[in-house]
């Protein structure tokens, strides 16, 4: 089991930057894949970016890549989204969560945090 807590969001400008975090417990944190995905009203929820258990494999979506980092520390049970250059799509409820395995796909992830709203405005 893996309670997962997200923050960091809130209110920025185009062009802007925000840092999410998102702090698991459990012994086992680091065995994990982690992913975030973001949900706007009335769309579906998407994969974002996804980080392997041990921090070196990443992968990014193509509409994020180059502006978001995910990175993980698991001595602090955390793993994290620097987000660069927002745009105003990218506002949405970000919610991380952990994945069974290496996996881009929603259902593949088991445990999830409750979200946190970024919104970014023109």
């Amino acid at each position: 089991q893996v309670q997962l807590l997200e923050s960091g969001g809130g209110l920025v400008q185009a062009g802007g930057s925000l840092r999410l975090s998102c702090a698991g417990s459990g012994r086992t944190f680091s065995s994990y894949p982690m992913g975030w995905f973001r949900q706007s009203p009335g769309k579906e929820r998407e994969f974002v970016a996804r980080i392997g258990g041990s921090g070196f494999s990443t992968d990014y979506a193509d509409s994020v890549k180059g502006r978001f980092t995910i990175s993980r520390d698991n001595a602090k049970n955390t793993v994290y989204l620097q987000m660069n250059s927002l745009k105003p799509e990218d506002t949405a409820v970000y919610y991380c969560a952990a994945g069974a395995k290496w996996s881009w796909l929603v259902n593949d992830y088991a445990y999830w945090g409750q979200g946190t709203q970024v919104t970014v405005s023109s």
